[in-house]
């Protein structure tokens, strides 16, 4: 019969091993949710100019502007940094981050100014 030592120590590292594994687990599901996102707005750019050109629409100049700053709230909106710092990484337990909202605020006074 083993020590109870040595079966805390054998228990111990197989906690670790899947403390580990979870992690990194948790990291690709992170990549996979931020690619998911990243992947979905740029579905949404390629419908609306699909729909622009099947219905032989002239581009609109403020488009662009109106466009990203509604992607960018909709990243943010996922999870998401839209910030410089942190861009793309995602936000904790959907925390405010002042870096995204001030960008956002600027781009919204921007786009109405």
């Amino acid at each position: 019969m083993t020590e109870p030592y040595q079966q805390f120590d054998e228990l111990l590292k197989k906690m670790q091993l899947m403390t580990s594994s979870m992690e990194s687990l948790n990291e690709s599901i992170l990549d996979t949710l931020k690619e998911n996102t990243e992947l979905k707005v740029e579905n949404q750019l390629l419908r609306d100019k699909i729909n622009q050109i099947e219905n032989h629409e002239e581009p609109i100049k403020a488009a662009p502007k109106m466009n990203a700053l509604k992607n960018l709230e909709e990243i943010y909106n996922s999870g998401y940094h839209v910030c410089n710092m942190y861009y793309g990484s995602h936000r904790q337990e959907q925390e405010d981050c002042m870096f995204c909202l001030d960008l956002l605020f600027h781009q919204r006074q921007q786009k109405q100014g």
